[in-house]
């Protein structure tokens, strides 16, 4: 868990129970967003009166979101717009401070893999790495060696852009990578 690095342990974690159908027209950018905004208001309903942090991560090819993969169909399929071209990642955080107001950042990273042959393509696939990932990849994983350029944040790339995290949380009083007592 990236939030562990930190040196931050969350009271419970949770995977709220949204529609997380894009709307016709929505942007990869909007899309992100208020999917971030929406899990930390699901949050907020379970646990009232306390911080609330919540993200989402949007892989996309131009405008197009690729969806998480959850068959070896899709995986293929997203993989394959992948391979040799550059995508973005957007990952977008919310933290609603225990008032309930929001705070959101949002982070773009340009990612550019190489031409994937059918033999790395069929192994990465054999390997689960992809199942439930956006886009159909983990780049914490195998997917690094596919990588030839990343511009911007790894950590948003991997699913908490860890920079924009700790000055939302610092922004409410929650101080992170604090000496212990």
């Amino acid at each position: 868990m990236l939030v562990r690095q930190l040196e931050l342990e969350p009271a419970q974690v949770c995977s709220p129970d949204i529609d997380e159908t894009p709307r016709s027209g929505e942007t990869p950018r909007i899309y992100a967003a208020r999917m971030a905004h929406e899990k930390a208001l699901a949050g907020a309903a379970l646990h009232p009166g306390r911080n609330i942090l919540a993200a989402d991560t949007t892989v996309a090819v131009g405008k197009r979101i690729l969806p998480p993969a959850d068959d070896e169909a899709l995986a293929r399929h997203c993989l394959n717009l992948l391979s040799g071209r550059r995508h973005n990642v957007y990952s977008s955080v919310t933290l609603l401070d225990e008032e309930g107001r929001a705070r959101h950042r949002l982070v773009k990273t340009a990612v550019k893999f190489k031409r994937l042959s059918t033999s790395e393509l069929d192994a990465y696939i054999a390997n689960g790495e992809w199942e439930g990932k956006a886009g159909g990849y983990a780049i914490q994983g195998l997917a690094s060696s596919f990588v030839t350029h990343i511009n911007g944040s790894y950590s948003a790339v991997v699913g908490l852009p860890l920079f924009e995290t700790r000055a939302l949380l610092e922004a409410v009083g929650v101080h992170v990578l604090a000496p212990s007592h």
